[in-house]
């Protein structure tokens, strides 16, 4: 079978693809079938400063066009989006060979690009800056906004597309020239996705697949200039410390292991019908999957059976067929997930439904939708980030100690809460340690509402007006436009220094 770049290694800078000078390959393995579906090069220095050079030239031109004629760019490239239905069904066609998505989801995840470009192409129209009270009559005092010239663009294979335009968006929106590192298991999909982007000015937005030196290429180089960054927590603190000691602005998204209650107040049937999609969505491979799930004791086993009737009824298989759970991306993502899952039932967890490798799937990295119960913090998926479509269950107390244990945790992307009890449900949001809180309506997101975590889950926003400042700095401008000399100016009255 051809796929798209299958043959030659290719490198997008807008308009053209071009070949890859790195003679380093990766072959894409479709975690599903175990087959080579296609190969990848790993950007190089030649690659990375080919981008780089057109990028900061694309740029300075970028940077003087008015905010009403790069709004309408930005909505002519919304415009192709939506009407390249052919590009996009391959695009999802190659998510799905590459990482496993059901195909209905891959699509669905395009389908969200193009508002997103127009949301900040309106939005940094409406607000450049900032007339502030004066200090002092006569003067003109306001801070400006100004993009940073080139940023950087690393990203993760489970929303290779979508995540990648909240940041670019924002990023091409603010003023900047944008250069992307694609997850190397999502590269092709991305690759594809890129052809949308010939709308825009030469050199303006570039696409190098690669690896960690890749990334690190990109994240070092003086002349880029802010970075956005999606994955493990290892890799956002190795891209943070780098941005750091070169005092380099960056939105770091690092996932976590995000706890969901479910109080004695709980809608059952919503809640083990929300519990599912947001345990087992995208094979739990989410950034905001719910990990950990505090159960009142109350409803524990009622919830408990509800959700297993559920799980059971969920269909494993390739992304291509009928199936909402397809393969892990990687067989080394899998094995994590079964040592998490050996270690808690060899500490004394429950097994009630999953914990194997699907009998009907010999081939590939699947693995069957597990929910464990009697749960501790003696267990490493406690405390781990699991990344996999596993549901870890506590039976607790009350309604405060899940809230207690749910905050036990080095992260804080997410939390979840189940309960009909306005008083639970405004407690959740004031004390649950997390950058956001779903009650009754797990991992849905907001274009215009910032999307990030607390702790160790990362720092910075992406979407919202704080999505847009992460791409633009401020300047404070003071003009008096009446020019004097001022009272407080050097040298000093005489008379007034000596009596104060």
């Amino acid at each position: 079978m051809t796929l798209f770049h299958c043959d030659t290694p290719l490198r997008f800078i807008s308009p053209d693809y071009q070949a890859m000078a790195s003679r380093r390959l990766r072959e894409v393995i479709n975690p599903a079938s175990l087959e080579c579906v296609g190969q990848i090069g790993l950007g190089e220095h030649a690659d990375v400063q080919a981008a780089i050079d057109a990028a900061n030239a694309a740029q300075q031109h970028w940077a003087r066009v008015d905010a009403k004629s790069r709004a309408a760019l930005l909505h002519q490239l919304a415009n192709a989006i939506e009407s390249d239905v052919e590009c996009n069904r391959e695009a999802a066609r190659l998510m799905t060979l590459e990482m496993g998505k059901p195909f209905p989801e891959a699509m669905g995840e395009l389908a969200n690009c193009a508002p997103i470009f127009r949301y900040y192409a309106e939005m940094a129209r409406d607000d450049a800056g900032k007339v502030a009270g004066t200090t002092q009559a006569g003067s003109f005092q306001h801070v400006r906004y100004q993009p940073y010239g080139v940023s950087v663009h690393i990203m993760p294979f489970n929303f290779p597309i979508l995540l990648m335009c909240w940041t670019v968006a924002a990023s091409l929106a603010a003023g900047n020239a944008c250069i992307i590192k694609p997850a190397e298991s999502t590269s092709l999909c991305t690759l594809k996705f890129m052809q949308h982007f010939r709308a825009l000015p030469a050199g303006l937005i570039s696409c190098i697949p690669g690896d960690a030196s890749t990334a690190q290429l990109l994240v070092q180089s003086e002349r880029t200039h802010a970075v956005a960054f999606t994955g493990s927590v290892a890799a956002g603190k190795a891209v943070a410390v780098a941005c750091a000691e070169r005092m380099k602005p960056c939105v770091i998204e690092a996932g976590g292991s995000d706890p969901m209650i479910i109080s004695k107040h709980a809608p059952l049937e919503v809640a083990a019908a929300g519990a599912v999609t947001a345990a087992f969505h995208l094979t739990g491979q989410i950034c905001t999957s719910a990990e950990r799930f505090f159960v009142v004791e109350d409803i524990h086993d009622q919830f408990v059976a509800r959700f297993a009737e559920r799980t059971r009824a969920l269909r494993i298989g390739h992304g291509l067929e009928h199936a909402e759970i397809g393969p892990l991306v990687s067989q080394a993502a899998r094995d994590k997930v079964m040592r998490l899952v050996a270690d808690a039932l060899d500490k004394g967890a429950t097994l009630v439904c999953g914990g194997r490798i699907p009998p009907a799937q010999k081939v590939g990295w699947f693995y069957e939708p597990t929910i464990l119960t009697g749960v501790t913090a003696a267990m490493t998926i406690f405390h781990e980030e699991c990344f996999g479509p596993v549901a870890a269950i506590c039976k607790v107390k009350d309604f405060d100690e899940a809230v207690r244990l749910a905050n036990d945790s080095p992260f804080g992307l997410g939390a979840s809460l189940f309960s009909t009890d306005l008083a639970e449900a405004m407690e959740a949001a004031e004390r649950l340690e997390a950058g956001m809180v779903w009650v009754n309506n797990p991992l849905i997101d907001n274009d215009a509402l910032p999307f990030g975590g607390w702790k160790m889950s990362g720092m910075g926003r992406e979407l919202g007006r704080q999505g847009l400042e992460a791409f633009r700095r401020s300047k404070m401008v003071i003009i008096d436009h009446q020019p004097r000399i001022q009272d407080w100016w050097y040298p000093y009255n005489d008379d007034q220094f000596y009596r104060a």
